[in-house]
């Protein structure tokens, strides 16, 4: 029986491909088969030569057309077809991009696997549009937390717990869910007039993003009409916008929150 070749869970970053690691770089030209995810961006995708076989198993919110199992257990029968497979995910494969739920199979099975970390959108996108996720005096602390539970289940998150004013919050995935989270954090505590942002398609061409406040982030984000994927920033640090902003298509808020910046 031929031995299962080493499966490489691949994190592709934000979607810059500028943003690739040299050895995720490396690893998509070797690949004979490459099953990849719905955030991975097409300019990424273009570099992978035409000889390998792309599979995308790329999910929705809310619709999962290719099972997590099913994902899981391909990635075993490739490798143990003696094929040589990258699992490419959009960000990092070990920041919500299930790949240790993936490795664990992989465990399972006996095959032999090898994490090769992305950029996460937390901090591609953040850096992107002037935002740093901590800052003396403003944030001495950072929480990612995905905007959906498994199997879209009701959200159940320590609320209190996520509104202390020196902690960055990062939501991933939030925009079905942004109105709830945002009620809950401010129903536990949180200031209403905490700035807050949305960025959408992060470090691509395609990049846009607003500063609102907490109470207001969910009707100022959707107004905004975002396609693709959304990330939420919230704290204390979103005010240096104002001074790091690096992009000069800045959409806001008319009500931008006044922070002090501390040193």
């Amino acid at each position: 029986m031929t031995e299962a070749n080493t499966v490489f869970l691949v994190g592709a970053g934000p979607g810059d491909p500028d943003l690739l690691t040299m050895k995720a770089h490396r690893l998509l030209q070797e690949a004979e088969v490459v099953v990849y995810d719905r955030l991975v961006s097409a300019e990424i995708l273009a570099l992978i030569p035409t000889g390998a076989t792309l599979i995308s198993v790329g999910k929705q919110p809310r619709n999962h057309p290719i099972p997590q199992p099913e994902i899981n257990q391909l990635l075993v029968r490739l490798a143990k077809a003696g094929r040589n497979v990258v699992r490419l995910k959009g960000g990092d494969p070990y920041v919500f991009g299930r790949g240790s739920e993936e490795a664990m199979t992989l465990v399972e099975n006996g095959v032999p696997f090898e994490v090769v970390p992305g950029i996460t959108s937390a901090s591609a996108c953040s850096a992107a549009v002037g935002m740093p996720l901590t800052h003396r005096g403003l944030a001495t602390g950072v929480r990612y937390l995905t905007g959906h539970c498994q199997e879209d289940s009701e959200l159940d998150f320590d609320w209190q717990g996520l509104t202390d004013p020196s902690t960055t919050l990062v939501i991933y995935m939030g925009m079905a869910n942004v109105a709830q989270i945002t009620a809950k954090l401010i129903e536990n505590g949180a200031d209403p007039a905490l700035p807050a942002a949305a960025i959408n398609n992060g470090s691509t061409p395609e990049q846009r993003h607003i500063v609102s406040t907490l109470k207001d982030l969910a009707g100022d984000a959707k107004a905004a009409a975002f396609e693709g994927p959304v990330l939420f920033v919230v704290g204390q640090v979103v005010a240096l916008h104002a001074i790091l902003g690096l992009a000069p298509d800045v959409e806001q808020n008319n009500e931008q929150p006044n922070t002090a910046v501390g040193g």
